[in-house]
Formats: C-alpha cells, sequence, structure tokens
C-alpha cells in the first residue's frame, strides 16, 4: 500500500497495490498490519455501503461528536465522487480548511479520515457506490451536520445545484453547530 499526506494532517490517501492478470485484479482493501506504521491506528468496528442514484448527489458535511467520534477509511467501489474533509478542531492551525480527493472504481483510491473533521462527497457519475469503514458505531444523539456551502469554509463542490437530502438542507453553519472538537495541545 501506498499513502501520500495530504495538506491536513492526519487525513491521508491510501492507494492499494492491484494485482491484474487477464482474469481481471485482486487487492487487498484494508491491512491493520500495514496501516498502522502509517499513521492509521484506529480499529474499525462497523462497515458502511451507501449508493446514490444520480450524478450531482451531495452528501455532508457530516460528523459525529465525541464521545462517538468516528474516524473513516472511504472507497468508491462502481462510479465516482470527490471526496471532502474539512478540519473542524477549534484551535487546529488547519481550521475550516479542506481537501478533495476523486476517489473512482477505476483509481482504487480510499481517503482516511480521523476524527475531527466534517466530511462529505458530490457523486460525479450516475450509480455511485461508497463503502468505507469507521471506528465507532452509529450514535444518532452525537450524529451532526453542517451546511455544504458553509462560507466560512467555502469547500468548491465543482457544482452548482446539488441533489440533497432534507437533513443536509437544513444543516447549520459550523459557527452555528455545537461542534466539540477541539485540537490537542
Amino acid at each position: 500500500m501506498n499513502v501520500i499526506k495530504t495538506e491536513l494532517d492526519g487525513v491521508l490517501i491510501v492507494e492499494p497495490r492491484v494485482f491484474g492478470d487477464n482474469r481481471g485484479w485482486f487487492m487487498e482493501t484494508y491491512s491493520k498490519e500495514k496501516l498502522a506504521p502509517l499513521g492509521v491506528t484506529v480499529d474499525f468496528v462497523q462497515d458502511n455501503q451507501s449508493f446514490s442514484a444520480q450524478k450531482g448527489t451531495l452528501r455532508g458535511l457530516h460528523f459525529q461528536m465525541h464521545p462517538k467520534a468516528q474516524s473513516k477509511l472511504l472507497r468508491c467501489t462502481h462510479g465516482a465522487i470527490l471526496d471532502v474533509a474539512v478540519d473542524i478542531r477549534k484551535g487546529s492551525p488547519n481550521y475550516t480548511k479542506w481537501v478533495a480527493v476523486e476517489l473512482s472504481a477505476e483509481n482504487k483510491r480510499q481517503l482516511f479520515i480521523p476524527a475531527g473533521f466534517a466530511h462529505g462527497f458530490v457523486t460525479l457519475t450516475d450509480d455511485v457506490e461508497v463503502q468505507y469503514k469507521v471506528d465507532e458505531y452509529y450514535a444518532p444523539d452525537c450524529d451532526r451536520s453542517i451546511r455544504f456551502d458553509d462560507p466560512a469554509i467555502g469547500v468548491n463542490w465543482g457544482i452548482k445545484a446539488p441533489i440533497l437530502s432534507k437533513k443536509d438542507l437544513g444543516a447549520p453553519l459550523l459557527a452555528d453547530s455545537d461542534c466539540n472538537f477541539t485540537y490537542p495541545a
């Protein structure tokens, strides 16, 4: 596995080794042993999968607060997405900064997003499947969202009129949220 650091400390692009021949291909999508020395030391407890039927579907920006904050390892297994991580740790030198990475079934890249970051993605194709591992179980009382178009963050989604859920349409700005992440001293 090849790991590429992003400009946000802890957010990593993971490129699995792909072995192909005339039959197709094989790859390890996760290896605790191989990722631990590269900085991914969380214990994943749940796998999730989402399907988005239409290009232009935007999901996010989502996170779970303490004490049920989640780290995620995401990959796109059908279609393509622009995957976004936003630093929402108060006091961080990168507070409100974001990175965007294209994940696709073709490029097989993955994105590791540690706790303390909001996450979202927009579909670049129709019929998109995204799979991800999390290190904490879903906790509805800790589930939060912030506006995908929060001007204090300024994510460039590359789309003018995304398809959104009611939850995401009604999400607060980061300044109005009860986000409880702080940057370690």
